[in-house]
């Protein structure tokens, strides 16, 4: 019986230690020459600047035969990134893999991000195709993209798609945008028409704000321009003026802070139910976006007549 006990507590202490060992290989750190692989082809491969250094964690278990993980840290300053790579058992092969989850829609997930309440829009609220422009005034791909969108594409897409406007003005290089953002939030709180006019008329005309001789003198054109848009939709004119005078930027900001949020850099980007789009992009590039998202929502595109005009060239005003 002694002896027994005790072969069945010698095998136990075995499997124990083996396990131990086990998760100690799965923890050790590849070979000084294969960590010097990685950092190599890494540099070579990404052409990381010389900065940047390459930080090569312990091997850990992953779920592909062969292979285990390892996380390659990267350091520039106070930044950090951290990626996990597989490495093969023989140490001759890493390999990078993303991860998609099929169980998610990506483009919906970033709709979910958007806070469009209030904001104003054009088009039918009821349409199942939403375009979300992050837009800055004072930028002239902006104006390229919002006389592209109003009217040829508007017309052209009548009720099948819903357009919304949220506020990115990029004040490093545009010293009047956040003023114009602000003017055009203080319109919308009264009238979605007025918003617009005033949009319209801007993007439009961005020479003759430009023109004004310094920042001050732009600025106060900008704020005549948004009170005679009150006066032709017969808004509250003293509401108007208060909004005008305070320079609230309060949701400018919070915008700002959700176009970072979902990958916005520059100006224009629209997503086209939860699609980036960056630029102003040619029309029929436009076209064949919004009529992919109008299939995928059962909805039948419309016909288009190609004799239309090409746009400008395209472009965008980065951050």
């Amino acid at each position: 019986m002694l002896r027994r006990f005790l072969l069945t507590l010698v095998r136990r202490s075995f499997l124990v230690l083996l396990l131990i060992c086990l998760g100690c290989s799965a923890q050790s750190a590849p070979s000084s020459d294969t960590a010097k692989a990685i950092e190599r082809q890494v540099r070579s491969f990404y052409k990381l600047p010389p900065d940047v250094t390459v930080g090569i964690g312990p091997l850990r278990p992953s779920e592909f035969p062969n292979y285990d993980t390892v996380k390659l840290t990267f350091n520039k300053g106070n930044r950090k990134d951290e990626y996990d790579f597989l490495l093969s058992k023989d140490g001759k092969t890493l390999v990078k893999m993303t991860r998609l989850d099929l169980t998610k829609d990506p483009n919906a997930e970033t709709m979910k991000k958007m806070d469009v309440k209030g904001r104003p829009t054009r088009g039918n609220k009821d349409a199942k195709v939403v375009v979300v422009n992050y837009d800055d005034f004072e930028c002239p791909f902006c104006s390229r993209m919002h006389q592209t969108l109003f009217p040829q594409v508007f017309k052209e897409y009548g009720d099948r798609v819903l357009f919304i406007y949220k506020d990115y003005p990029l004040a490093e290089i545009h010293p009047w945008a956040v003023h114009a953002a602000v003017n055009a939030n203080c319109l919308a709180a009264q009238n979605n028409d007025a918003y617009w006019d005033f949009a319209d008329y801007l993007h439009a005309n961005q020479h003759v704000v430009n023109g004004a001789q310094g920042v001050d003198a732009q600025k106060a054109l900008i704020d005549r321009t948004a009170m005679l848009q009150g006066q032709m939709h017969n808004l509250d004119a003293a509401k108007l003026q208060a909004c005008i005078k305070a320079q609230d930027d309060t949701a400018v900001k919070a915008s700002l802070h959700e176009g970072d949020a979902v990958g916005v850099n520059a100006t224009p980007t629209l997503f086209v139910n939860g699609e980036e789009m960056d630029g102003a992009l040619p029309i029929a590039e436009l076209r064949t976006v919004l009529d992919r998202a109008l299939i995928q929502a059962g909805v039948q595109p419309p016909v288009h007549n190609e004799a239309n005009p090409a746009p400008a060239p395209s472009g965008s005003a980065v951050k």
